[in-house]
């Protein structure tokens, strides 16, 4: 089992950056897929992007390329995203997540996630 702890949310003008953090643990960690999404209120989820922590191969959706970039830290277990030109539609609980593979996460197919972050993108 693999437990997601996400931190660094917050209030933020349009324009500005933050980077969230996401520590996780547990036996098994390394062998999923990590990555975060979002949910906006009266909205799916909706997976931005992922990463393959064994292989180190990297995914985005076509909404946040070039403005969201995922990495990780291994010697903290931690995965980060961060955010930069940040748009009001961008406002939404963001989760980190586990799955098996990319794949899954993209079709919000996931074995883990954890209680969320509210990040708030004021114009």
């Amino acid at each position: 089992q693999v437990q997601l702890v996400e931190s660094g949310g917050g209030l933020v003008q349009a324009g500005g950056s933050l980077r969230l953090s996401c520590a996780a643990s547990g036996r098994t960690f390394s062998s999923y897929a990590l990555g975060w999404l979002r949910q906006a209120p009266g909205k799916e989820r909706e997976f931005l992007a992922a990463f393959s922590w064994s292989g180190g191969s990297t995914y985005y959706t076509d909404s946040v390329k070039g403005r969201f970039t995922i990495s990780r830290d291994a010697a903290k277990n931690t995965v980060y995203l961060q955010m930069n030109s940040l748009k009001p539609e961008d406002t939404a609980v963001y989760y980190c997540a586990a799955a098996s593979t990319i794949a899954a996460m993209t079709r919000n197919h996931l074995d883990a996630w954890g209680q969320g972050t509210l990040v708030t993108v004021s114009s």
